[in-house]
């Protein structure tokens, strides 16, 4: 049973970790913008790394709640994806996806971050390919694969130039990729 001093720990932990960077958020800023003690600290997570798998398992889960719901509100036109997610890019807060962020943290395949953000990304295929695939596209698993590939660098691009711009450009190539027959390399 989740108590309140491990979700002001995980509040806090989050909102830090994306504003600022896992690494560069150690654990006594945590305790003071959480307002949660040492002790406390210790009693819900072993070790700083056990509070950041919790925190990208957790927003693993909201993500892709918020995500389904995005699809589910397109009305089964798959592309009105890259409209929904450039409106969630253009927010002031955006700094980018908190999973390709952990894994450039990590920067270890075998983290146990690294691996959460794996299967936040395959989590986000399948769903894509069942969306692709309810709207009657063929090849729905390597359209969603390279959606994704879309999405990703669209996300990069747009931390890099400060607007969502790149997103709706990776729409327009989706768009393409879905007027094309695909052939697998």
């Amino acid at each position: 049973m989740p108590t309140q001093a491990r979700e002001r720990l995980l509040d806090s932990a989050e909102a830090l970790f994306y504003r600022h960077g896992i690494q560069a958020v150690g654990i006594d800023r945590l305790l003071e913008d959480s307002g949660v003690g040492r002790a406390s600290f210790y009693r819900h997570f072993e070790s700083k790394d056990a509070l950041v798998t919790a925190v990208l398992a957790r927003r693993d889960a909201a993500w892709l709640e918020m995500f389904d719901d995005i699809l589910e509100a397109c009305d089964g036109e798959p592309l009105a994806l890259f409209d929904a997610m450039a409106t969630r890019y253009a927010e002031n807060d955006f700094r980018g996806c908190a999973f390709i962020n952990a894994m450039v943290e990590a920067a270890d395949r075998n983290s146990p971050w690294h691996q959460i953000a794996v299967e936040h990304k395959h989590a986000l295929i399948e769903r894509i390919a069942e969306s692709l695939r309810a709207a009657g596209h063929a090849d729905a698993e390597t359209q969603a694969s390279r959606w994704i590939l879309l999405l990703d660098g669209a996300v990069v691009t747009a931390m890099r130039e400060g607007h969502a711009g790149p997103i709706q450009e990776a729409g327009r190539m989706a768009a393409q990729l879905l007027d094309r027959p695909i052939h697998s390399t």
